[in-house]
C-alpha cells in the first residue's frame, strides 16, 4: 500500500475546513499525514485545523497562485501520493481515498480525480454544470487533460519529474495534466470518490473566477479564443437548457433568478479571460463551455454500495 498525504489549500475557511477534516480522519484508508497550506487566514481557520492532527505550512499571501500553493504543500509532505483537496470540499463516502487513490496500482496513472457535487440546495445551474464535468461513470484511461485538483490525487515522482506552473492565473491542473499525458503518464477520472464543492460565490465572485480560468486556458492553449458573439450564443444555450430541466424537476420557480445570473457571470468572466474573437472548437473547450447532450442532472450515486455515507452531524473525535 502506497504512503498518502492530503494537501488542502485554504484561505478563510472557518465555515468549511472542520468538515473537510473530520470527514477525512472517517475514512477507511485514512492518509498518512495532512499538510495545510495556509495563504494568511484572519478568521479561525487555523484555529479549526490545529485541532487535528494536521501540519501547517504558510504562505504569504502576495505570493499565493494556485501552483505555488500545491508545490509547497507536495515540498511539505512526505508521502508517495499526494490527495488535493480544497478547503471547501468535503467527502460523501468513508471510501473517498480508497477509492481516489485505488487506479495508482497501475504505474502508469499519474493522476486521478474524483467527482463533485453542489451541497444540497445548491445553485441548479452549478448542479449541471459539474454533472456535466464530473459524470457519474469513471474512466479509467481519460483522452484528455482535464481534471480538477479542488478533488484530485498525483503520483509524487510524476510531480517531481514537473512541479506544478506557478504563474498560471488557473488551471495548473489542466496543465500539469497536459504535460503528464504528453511524458506517457496516464489520468483516471473515479465517480466512486466524489465530495461536495461549496461554492458561495457572488455575481462578481463568478465573474471573477471565470475570467482566471480563462485566461489561463488561453496561456495553455495558444489557439483559445472566444469572441463576445459566441460568448452571448453559449450563455443562452445554457440558460435555455437550465430553464427546460428546472421546469421538468419542479424547480423553475425558485432558480429563476439565479440561473440567468449564474450563466451570465460565467460567460461574461470567460470572454474578459479571452482578448481576441473567434471559434471555440476542441474536446477540451466543449467541455468546459458547452451543454453536454444529456445535462440532466446525476443522482447523488449510480455505481452501487461504494462506501458507508458520513454523518457529519455525529461527532468526531479529532486525529
Amino acid at each position: 500500500m502506497q504512503s498518502v498525504s492530503l494537501i488542502i489549500r485554504c484561505f478563510n475557511e472557518e465555515a468549511h475546513v472542520g468538515r473537510l477534516l473530520s470527514g477525512a480522519i472517517r475514512q477507511t484508508r485514512p492518509p498518512d499525514e495532512i499538510v495545510v497550506v495556509d495563504s494568511g487566514s484572519t478568521d479561525g481557520t487555523l484555529s479549526i485545523a490545529s485541532t487535528f492532527d494536521v501540519r501547517i505550512v504558510s504562505i504569504a499571501p502576495e505570493l499565493f497562485s494556485f501552483g505555488h500553493a500545491l508545490n509547497v504543500g507536495v515540498a511539505a509532505s512526505t508521502a508517495e501520493i499526494a490527495i488535493f483537496a480544497s478547503a471547501h470540499v468535503y467527502p460523501m463516502y468513508d471510501t473517498w481515498i480508497e477509492q481516489l487513490t485505488a487506479p495508482f496500482d497501475d504505474e502508469r496513472v499519474a493522476l486521478t480525480y474524483g467527482r463533485q457535487q453542489t451541497p444540497p440546495g445548491g445553485r441548479f445551474s452549478e448542479q449541471r454544470l459539474l454533472s456535466q464535468w464530473f459524470p457519474a461513470h469513471s474512466t479509467r484511461r481519460q483522452r484528455h487533460p482535464f481534471c480538477n485538483n479542488a478533488n484530485a490525487a498525483i503520483r509524487r515522482s510524476a510531480w517531481e519529474e514537473r512541479p506544478y506552473d506557478e504563474q498560471l492565473t488557473g488551471l495548473e491542473d489542466l496543465d500539469w495534466a497536459k504535460h503528464a499525458m504528453d511524458a506517457g503518464h496516464s489520468i483516471a477520472y473515479v465517480a466512486e470518490a466524489p465530495v461536495v464543492h461549496v461554492h458561495e460565490e457572488s455575481f462578481k465572485q463568478v465573474v471573477n473566477r471565470y475570467r482566471r480560468e480563462a485566461i489561463a486556458h488561453k496561456d495553455i492553449y495558444n489557439d483559445q479564443e472566444m469572441g463576445m458573439a459566441t460568448a452571448t450564443r453559449l450563455a443562452a444555450i445554457n440558460i435555455l437548457g437550465d430553464y427546460r430541466e428546472a421546469l421538468q424537476d419542479r424547480r423553475f420557480q425558485e432558480n429563476a433568478v439565479d440561473i440567468p445570473r449564474f450563466r451570465l457571470a460565467q460567460f461574461i468572466g470567460t470572454y474578459r479571460g479571452f482578448s481576441q474573437s473567434g471559434p471555440v472548437t476542441d474536446v477540451l473547450k466543449r467541455r468546459f463551455y458547452y451543454p453536454s447532450a444529456n445535462g440532466n442532472i446525476a443522482s447523488d450515486h449510480q455505481n452501487g454500495d461504494i462506501g458507508r455515507p458520513i454523518d457529519y452531524d455525529e461527532p468526531s473525535t479529532p486525529q
